[in-house]
């Protein structure tokens, strides 16, 4: 390493080290005896999950994180969903087949199933949340990935044809995203605010309480289908921002399960008596947008040169302890259809040659948005310091979940926007390259109707996306979207991170618990094991 590049990071570590112990980072310890196991709970004391952040929202169709949608799996079933594998497996459904072309899916249902409301499961439910999913005028978040269906028909009480517009050969994966979750008619007769804030679905666990910030609680569904499901009778999630507190529950016993752990804490936990941190490969891409529309980030040049400015490796390492790899492309290498692309080497010598032929010699002055926990804290202060090598000072803004959801989705025109830069991380749940990069990068998505926060428009890159759309053809959609990320990647709206690993721990006694790909917890299976 050049001694400027080992000095600069040096300094940088000096940083982060101050912004992690002023965000709460600490070392996790608290009073905990690392010697002695917690004591396990009791069935009827269910489980604790301690988690970096509040819930947005409990209803599956309007919500964009996988946080909310990992206390929704407790709650909430789809037809379909993936296994820890990612493949496609049955879930409310019975069974379904599509036509030769990908145009039409038909589902047989299984029988017996009621909401926790009491309402029957059936056709007509299924038509009832189909039916707002792929209304173009709801403005649900999720709505996109129903966005080719032309109707549903109801075929018999336990039948139901879906057909589309278009060929469209992955739309099962969209049929096992947790946004197609099934949400009770009566409940969907109602207003938006109150599917939000108290969720009716056949999962195993039922909705109790929810109190923002401090914790949300579901508990056992006594009539549900399996007798054997649920093996805990209720599981209380808290948010908990600061990851060096997250692991201090965790070592005393107030938490049982925490998602994510810090990189920083995996050597304090894996000392700790009768805990277990374990980590696996990801599909979420970290990334930060850059707007488009906005000076000086109109300017692809400009954008080349903050991807140069900063250091990936140093990223993986600084902020993940190598349990990170640096991205290759707009998508993780395991989402279906990714291409690896030539990375932007670190290079702040070319950075600074790109924004002077951009017309910025002396750099400019910039603000980023992003969450307040101590790791996007960190994150944001990493960023920081890079930048300030080549001239830029960047300004960090952390905001609470609602407020930041607020200040990007809940402005209408992309020109009335205040958003500069975003620190963001996406996870295609659906494992397939449409919903790694439509939502992302297609000009139909720009907020409030969707992700791409970079408000990022190449009618190329449009065209590629709407083509792998309207094709069953396999192998026409890798080369559709081998050519997307091709061209995204050379456009770069956004600074191409890392794929980082999902890090999570819990109690040796914590059973069940099975953590996808995607970032999402299944906890249909959830249970206490004790010695």
């Amino acid at each position: 390493m050049k001694l400027s590049r080992f000095l600069s990071v040096l300094s940088l570590l000096l940083v982060l080290v101050i912004a992690g112990c002023g965000n709460g980072e600490g070392d996790g310890n608290g009073t905990a005896d690392s010697s002695k196991k917690a004591e396990a709970p009791s069935k009827e004391e269910g489980l604790t999950i301690a988690v970096d952040g509040n819930f947005t929202s409990m209803d599956p169709h309007d919500t964009n994180d996988n946080q909310s949608y990992s206390a929704q799996s407790a709650v909430y079933e789809g037809l379909l969903g993936f296994d820890e594998d990612l493949n496609i497996v049955p879930v409310l459904a019975e069974s379904y087949e599509a036509n030769e072309n990908s145009t039409e899916f038909t589902f047989q249902l299984k029988e017996g199933i009621t909401f926790h409301d009491g309402t029957p499961f059936n056709a007509e439910a299924v038509k009832a949340n189909i039916d707002r999913l792929a209304d173009p005028d709801s403005q649900l978040r999720r709505s996109s990935l129903f966005e080719l269906v032309d109707s549903t028909e109801v075929l018999g009480e336990y039948e139901v044809k879906v057909t589309l517009k278009e060929p469209f050969g992955a739309m099962p994966n969209n049929f096992a995203h947790p946004a197609a979750a099934m949400i009770s008619p009566e409940s969907i007769s109602e207003s938006e605010e109150e599917i939000a804030r108290n969720p009716v679905g056949t999962g195993p666990f039922q909705f109790k309480e929810w109190k923002s910030g401090d914790h949300l609680t579901v508990e056992k569904f006594d009539d549900y289908r399996d007798p054997e499901v649920p093996k805990v009778d209720q599981l209380v999630f808290k948010p908990v921002p600061e990851s060096g507190s997250r692991s201090a529950m965790l070592q005393t016993g107030e938490a049982d399960f925490v998602f994510p752990v810090s990189t920083s804490q995996v050597d304090t936990l894996e000392n700790q008596a009768g805990v277990t941190v374990e980590n696996k490969p990801s599909l979420v891409v970290k990334y930060f947008s850059m707007n488009t529309m906005k000076k000086p980030f109109d300017d692809p040049k400009v954008r080349q040169a903050i991807n140069y400015a900063i250091d990936k490796e140093a990223y993986v390492n600084v902020i993940y302890d190598g349990y990170a790899t640096v991205a290759e492309s707009s998508i993780a290498p395991d989402t279906q259809h990714y291409s690896g692309q030539e990375v932007y080497e670190y290079d702040p010598e070319k950075a600074k040659e790109l924004l002077a032929e951009a017309g910025y010699p002396d750099g400019f002055e910039t603000t980023i948005w992003g969450g307040t926990s101590s790791d996007k804290t960190k994150m944001m202060q990493f960023y920081k310091q890079q930048l300030s090598q080549v001239g830029i000072k960047l300004n960090v803004v952390p905001m609470e979940g609602g407020t930041l959801g607020d200040n990007i989705w809940g402005v209408e025109k992309p020109e009335d926007t205040e958003l500069e830069l975003y620190n963001g991380g996406w996870s295609p749940s659906t494992a397939d390259a449409d919903w790694g990069l439509r939502p992302l990068f297609s000009s139909e998505s720009f907020p409030p109707e969707s992700y791409n926060t970079s408000y990022y428009k190449n009618d190329q890159v449009d065209e590629l996306l709407q083509k792998a759309l309207n094709t069953a053809d396999d192998d026409k959609r890798a080369e559709y979207y081998a050519e997307a990320q091709e061209m995204i990647w050379n456009d770069a709206p956004w600074v191409f991170l890392a794929v980082p690993d999902l890090l999570y721990a819990h109690q040796d006694y914590v059973k069940g618990i099975t953590m996808l790909s995607s970032g999402v917890l299944d906890l249909k299976n959830a249970e206490i094991v004790s010695e």
